[in-house]
């Protein structure tokens, strides 16, 4: 077999299984729904309590924002920096380099699958939620872009985490990697705020960083900016974190063989 069809193949099937784990899904949207509930519902209050907009965006862009960033990052499995670090870390990654494709692409490919159906699934719960709550979208050919700006949000955040996930192959422990991420996706990644909200100096360090690719942006575009440009931004942080990943997980892999786990 390939390496694409078994990425493929690996992608299918892991979205064959999310798909089949009602209970998982349901827990998912349920959690997505209070997140986004209280944030939006305070954003609202916010903006609606002053001008009627904060930094350009007002009460009903603001849902908006919130629904698509708290989707994109409320899909992902919030502790795969950890889970990945363990598996290195107790060399269980060893027996993955058998595979026809890369560790690090056959595990992409199947967080990838996983993390696509529930994506589907907050996209659809959010349209319904925002526009009940907030009313219907600010302008709704950015949806055309944000939609893709989505998938390219999740898959940047999926390399960028085995990146960081990556230093378990020195440290033995990835913890503090994972809890150093997070942070950053939340704060300068646009996750909780828009990042126009951030002080200038933070605004200016958060626009030469990828991680507003995975959750500012395409929440910027579901928010009512017809911005296509933010797209090719998102490629390319995708290509330069790709890279960047494969050179440490394939220095690693190196030092596992060298040193045998």
């Amino acid at each position: 077999m390939s390496a694409a069809r078994s990425l493929a193949r690996a992608t299918g099937m892991s979205s064959r299984r999310m798909v089949q784990s009602r209970s998982g899904l349901a827990f998912t949207a349920a959690f997505y729904v209070i997140v986004v509930a209280v944030l939006a519902g305070l954003w609202r209050a916010a903006a609606r309590g002053g001008t009627g907009t904060i930094v350009g965006y007002d009460a009903v862009a603001l849902t908006w924002y919130i629904a698509a960033s708290e989707a994109v990052t409320i899909s992902l499995n919030a502790r795969l920096i950890d889970d990945v670090g363990r598996d290195i870390a107790s060399g269980a990654i060893a027996i993955e380099l058998l595979r026809p494709a890369s560790v690090l692409a056959h595990r992409v490919a199947t967080e990838l699958g996983t993390v696509l159906p529930r994506v589907a699934l907050c996209c659809g719960v959010g349209t319904v939620l925002a526009t009940v709550t907030a009313g219907a979208p600010p302008r709704p050919l950015a949806l055309v872009f944000a939609v893709p700006g989505m998938i390219l949000a999740v898959t940047c955040n999926i390399v960028a985490q085995h990146a960081f996930a990556a230093s378990a192959f020195w440290l033995r422990n990835a913890g503090s990697a994972w809890f150093l991420y997070q942070k950053l996706v939340f704060v300068i990644g646009g996750m909780l705020l828009p990042l126009e909200v951030l002080p200038a100096w933070l605004h200016r360090v958060a626009n030469v960083l990828p991680f507003r690719a995975m959750a500012y942006i395409p929440a910027r575009l579901a928010s009512g900016h017809v911005e296509p440009s933010l797209l090719l931004q998102q490629i390319g942080w995708l290509v330069v974190l790709a890279v960047a990943a494969a050179a440490v997980f394939g220095a690693g892999e190196r030092r596992l063989q060298v040193v045998g786990g």
